[in-house]
Formats: C-alpha cells, structure tokens, sequence
C-alpha cells in the first residue's frame, strides 16, 4: 500500500481512462462512462483534454491511445542503463538458441519487460516491452525475487498476493519460500507452464555486488526444457550473459 494522501481525482480518473483504453485499443464514449460509472459528459471532457494534449485519437466517435505514448515508453527504454548493455547479450542469446531473449527488471513489486528480441524458432505470444505480469508466476520474476531482501519479498507478497495464472503457478507461501531459495542456490531458474501452459522459460539474475537490478530469461515451449541437456544449456547461457551484462553495467562508458 502506498502512503500519503490520496491520489487527485482528476488525475486518477485521467489515467483510468487511458488504462481502460490500453485494454480495448478502442472504445467509443458511452461504454467508457458505463464502465466508469460516470456521465458521459463528464468523460468526454476529459477525452477531449487528453486528445488536445495528444494522447488519445478520436476516430468516428471512438477513441484509441496515440502514438504519443510510444514515444513516451521509447524514451524511458532508451534512458536506461540497463537496455544498452543487455541489448548485445540478447542479440547473441537469439543467435545462438533461436529463442526469445529478454532483459527484465522489477517495478512496483511487478515483473516488467524492459526489452526483447526474438529468433527464428520463438514462440509469438504477444510479449513486448512494459509488459507486466505478476512476479511469482515465471523464471524471469522469481530470480529477480530470490534476491531481493527478505522484507522486500514478505512485503511485494502481500501487496500482490501469489495468484495463479495456470495450474502450476505457485501460490502457496511455503512453497515460494522454497522455490527462492533453490534458486538462490543454483544460480537461475526454470519454469514450464506457470504463466502460460506451453510456455517455458530459463533465467538468471544480474547482480551488482549485492543488489540485483533485473533478470535476463529466455522464453521457448515449455515441452523443449524437458531434455535435460537442452535446459542446462539454457541456464548456462543465460548465466554467462547476466555476468556479461553486470560487469558491462558497472564499467562500460
């Protein structure tokens, strides 16, 4: 929970509309207000605000978000540190397995997507930069978790909660516990089908001294990590490009 007053309402109710629109792609003014509880009037206030400030495009009455918040998403991309120096480790990841390739990081107690390439054998899930999911749910997320400090993980899970996504996501306390620790221990991790049943994924964390600041996965059908030989030279790459990408992040210019 975050402290402090509590949120402007014009605010909130400006980015409620710009999240409800990034889940339709395009919605028209009445079943935004519906959806909202608020006059129609009222939403086409703050619609025509956000059009004249250039973040929503009005198209035969129906309204979609511009590519103004593109630009916004590149620059936060392209401003990090981490994007840079990670970006050559993907690009040699893709090359040599064929698979998806990301750098990941962790933000408001969330697994965000900060970049990713993709091969020639990737699965197409509709993954993409500032993707979020919950933590818990796949390698990429509880590496970053494992080596986060214990009342940042006691309280990222209470915030959140372990909800599943499939059947095989953990959701009990006991078990995470017990699956951070393995991870902690081994280096990286492996999931199959905890976020999605089909997908798999392999990752390892990069760490600054002390401190992790993301984790680099790769993602392929989750069917493939079942050959043992082809999991663990998975994990080995993964290892060797997070150790890449931390000195890189620490000396590079």
């Amino acid at each position: 929970m975050t402290d402090g007053p509590p949120p402007l309402k014009t605010i909130q109710r400006a980015f409620e509309i710009l999240d409800l629109l990034k889940r339709e792609k395009q919605i028209g003014v009445a079943e935004l207000a519906q959806t909202l509880d608020l006059p129609k009037s009222t939403v086409h206030d703050y619609l025509r605000t956000l059009r004249t400030m250039g973040y929503v495009v009005n198209e035969s009455g129906s309204y979609r978000l511009s590519l103004q918040i593109l630009e916004l998403g590149g620059q936060v991309k392209y401003r990090n540190r981490l994007f840079h120096v990670a970006k050559p480790e993907l690009e040699r990841l893709v090359e040599e397995t064929g698979e998806q390739a990301s750098i990941n990081v962790e933000e408001r107690g969330e697994f965000v997507i900060l970049h990713t390439e993709f091969g020639a054998d990737s699965l197409r899930l509709g993954i993409y930069p500032g993707l979020r999911t919950p933590i818990h749910t796949h390698a990429g997320g509880k590496v970053i978790l494992a080596h986060l400090p214990e009342e940042r993980i006691e309280q990222i899970v209470a915030n959140h909660g372990l909800t599943a996504r499939t059947e095989y996501t953990i959701t009990d306390p006991d078990d995470l516990v017990e699956e951070l620790a393995t991870l902690r221990e081994q280096g990286y991790g492996v999931d199959r089908n905890e976020q999605v049943v089909g997908m798999g994924a392999v990752a390892a964390p990069v760490q600054i001294e002390d401190r992790v600041v993301g984790s680099i996965g790769i993602v392929c059908p989750s069917d493939r990590l079942l050959e043992e030989d082809y999991r663990e030279t998975l994990a080995a790459e993964v290892q060797k490009s997070a150790n890449i990408v931390s000195v890189n992040y620490q000396y590079a210019p």
